[in-house]
């Protein structure tokens, strides 16, 4: 498949990199003249505009920040291309590629690093990358194709619709960084915890080194959502309080952090087995909602794999 990658940073060279690596016709661009450089310099076919490397290309993938993508999108004017894109929130970008045969992609593959010197062709082995099924505006082949393009590299395709993915990338990925942050501002006026500061501090911020423009960007496209989820978290939060004041608030605490032991532990949820799924819209979508993924793309069927958790749920 001839590919365009738009945006070489850490997911987008990563993406020209498997892309290469698998045997695909693949072009880059970069805004940034040193970054295009330093993928040329790896041996990559690099353009020097985005309607130079778009051209003729069956997909362009566009790895670039929300706060970049009309411009972007402004000079692909007339592409009739499938486009996908790597986006971390998927509402917005849905809303702006009206005129584009578009299926809108996550790969839940982010590092702490970024630009393409950290970029790597295995980065989305394993991974979980959501593919956006619309009932009413996804062209279920261009779906199938993608599918059957990531899952070729080792990918887990998610099946999920735009706004489910922007709640559930907000509770899991969005608020998550904003409390890395908050964590992570106690060392400022704190010399002594970050002398202490050990195992579960290190894991509690991990995502704090991010780039800032990175966690901004993907938070403030996805404003609503995280508003809501940030909420809930203040909620919980605020309950753990009242049972820290209680009588007892060791018996207090318990319930609550056994609950999320639990769930902790069932994480990652293990593959079950593989089934069947049909090309079906509204299968697709069930499998994802229950938390499964399809594993490969076999002419009009699907192999998909669920979770053994979810088994008990059908």
């Amino acid at each position: 498949m001839s590919t365009a990658v738009i945006g070489l940073g850490l997911i987008g060279g990563s993406l020209l990199r498997a892309l290469a690596a698998a045997g695909h016709d693949v072009v880059g661009y970069d805004a940034d003249p040193a970054t295009r450089e330093a993928a040329r310099a790896a041996g990559f076919r690099v353009a020097g505009t985005v309607r130079e490397a778009i051209r003729g290309t069956e997909l362009t993938a566009l790895a670039v920040p929300l706060t970049v993508l009309p411009e972007v999108i402004a000079e692909m004017a007339g592409h009739d291309g499938l486009v996908t894109d790597v986006t971390s929130v998927k509402g917005p970008v849905r809303d702006l590629m009206t005129d584009f045969r578009f299926v809108g992609g996550h790969p839940m593959a982010g590092r702490e690093t970024s630009g393409f010197a950290a970029s790597k062709a295995g980065l989305f082995t394993g991974c979980a990358w959501v593919l956006c099924l619309e009932p009413h505006g996804t062209d279920l082949a261009d779906w199938l194709s993608l599918a059957g393009l990531f899952t070729s590299m080792g990918a887990r395709v998610v099946p999920v619709t735009a706004t489910e993915h922007d709640t559930a990338v907000a509770q899991i990925s969005h608020v998550p960084h904003l409390f890395a942050a908050a964590l992570a501002t106690q060392l400022v006026a704190n010399p002594l915890a970050g002398t202490l500061a050990a195992g579960s501090f290190r894991d509690g911020t991990r995502v704090a080194a991010t780039r800032p423009e990175l966690t901004a960007a993907m938070c403030g496209g996805n404003g609503s959502a995280v508003r809501r989820e940030l909420h809930r978290l203040i909620g919980d939060l605020q309950r753990l309080e009242e049972h820290l004041a209680a009588a007892d608030p060791t018996s207090a605490l318990v319930p609550y952090l056994s609950l999320a032991s639990q769930a902790r532990g069932a994480w990652p949820p293990a593959p079950g087995t593989p089934e069947k799924v049909p090309a079906d819209v509204g299968a697709l979508l069930e499998l994802g909602r229950a938390g499964g993924w399809v594993t490969s793309v076999n002419d009009t069927d699907l192999a998909g794999m669920r979770p053994e958790t979810d088994l008990f749920l059908s």
